[in-house]
C-alpha cells in the first residue's frame, strides 16, 4: 500500500461502516483524516480512536445534501490541513427501498436522491475546485451493485447509485488531464449498520429471522459470506494511491462475486 504520510483524506459518512473502516485505514497509512457525518457522537468516537492510535483526525458535522455545509466542510479541511489529496464520498441512506416503484412518495424520492446522489455531486463540486487549485487529487464515490441494474423494491436507491456511476465517469473524463482521478467503489454486501438495519427490517425485528435473512443473502455471493468493511476500505485506499495512477473512470466491483454471473 502506498504511504499516505503528509496526505489529507476526507471521508463523508465516515462515522460508521465502510466510511469508518476507510478513515481508520487512511490514518493507519499516515494520512491526516477529516471525517464528515451528521452524527457527532459517532464521528467524535472515530476521531478519538484514530488519535489513540497516534494518527491525526478531525470531525466536521455535515449534512452533505446541503451545499453550504459541504462548501464549509472542504474549507475547514483546507484551513486545518492545508490541502485535500483524497476524497471518499460515501455518505448514504437506505431511503428509497422497501416499496414498489409506483408506491414511493415524492418526499421519499427527494430524500433518497438528495442524500444518495445530490450529495455526491455537491461533494465533488467543492472537492474538484480545491484539487484543481492545488494541481490534482483522487476521488472515490460509493455506488452499489444495485446501481448496476434494477432492484425489486429498491428503484429509487438503484437510480441514485446508478447516477453516481454516471457522475463518476463523466467527471473522470473531464478532469483527467488536470491531474484528478475519479473512480467508484461498487459495493456489495458489507456488514454495516445500514445493512444490518435492512436485515432487521426484512425479519420484522426477530433476531433469529435476521440471521436467516443474512445467511440467504450470503448465499448469493461466490464467497458465501457478507464482507467486512475493512475489505472495502482497502479497495478505496488502492484507488486513491499512486499504485492506481492509470486508473480513472473505473467502477470497481467489490461484492464477493455476487454479480459475477451477470457481468
Amino acid at each position: 500500500m502506498s504511504n499516505y504520510t503528509d496526505k489529507v483524506a476526507l471521508i463523508t459518512g465516515g462515522s460508521s461502516g465502510i466510511g469508518r473502516a476507510t478513515a481508520l485505514a487512511f490514518a493507519r497509512e499516515g494520512a491526516k483524516v477529516v471525517i464528515a457525518a451528521r452524527g457527532a457522537e459517532r464521528g467524535d468516537a472515530v476521531v478519538r480512536e484514530i488519535r489513540a492510535a497516534g494518527g491525526e483526525a478531525l470531525f466536521v458535522r455535515t449534512d452533505v445534501s446541503q451545499a453550504g455545509q459541504v462548501e464549509a466542510l472542504v474549507a475547514q479541511t483546507v484551513k486545518t490541513y492545508g490541502r485535500l489529496d483524497c476524497a471518499f464520498n460515501n455518505a448514504a441512506t437506505e431511503a428509497g427501498v422497501f416499496a414498489l416503484t409506483g408506491d414511493f412518495s415524492e418526499e421519499e424520492f427527494d430524500r433518497c436522491i438528495a442524500i444518495n446522489l445530490k450529495s455526491v455531486w455537491l461533494c465533488m463540486k467543492y472537492e474538484l475546485q480545491q484539487m484543481l487549485g492545488q494541481g490534482g487529487g483522487a476521488i472515490v464515490n460509493t455506488s452499489s451493485v444495485n446501481g448496476l441494474g434494477g432492484a425489486q423494491q429498491g428503484a429509487l436507491y438503484s437510480a441514485a447509485k446508478s447516477g453516481t456511476l454516471a457522475l463518476t465517469k463523466s467527471a473522470a473524463r473531464e478532469y483527467a488531464e488536470r491531474g484528478i482521478r475519479v473512480n467508484a467503489l461498487v459495493a456489495g454486501a458489507f456488514r454495516t449498520p445500514m445493512l444490518e438495519g435492512v436485515f432487521e427490517r426484512f425479519s420484522g425485528g426477530d433476531p433469529e429471522a435476521a440471521k436467516a435473512v443474512e445467511s440467504q443473502y450470503a448465499q448469493l455471493t461466490a464467497l458465501k459470506r457478507v464482507g467486512r468493511p475493512e475489505e472495502a476500505a482497502e479497495a478505496v485506499l488502492w484507488l486513491c494511491s499512486d499504485a492506481a495512477s492509470y486508473v480513472t473512470g473505473h467502477s470497481m466491483i467489490v461484492d464477493g462475486g455476487m454479480t459475477a454471473p451477470f457481468r
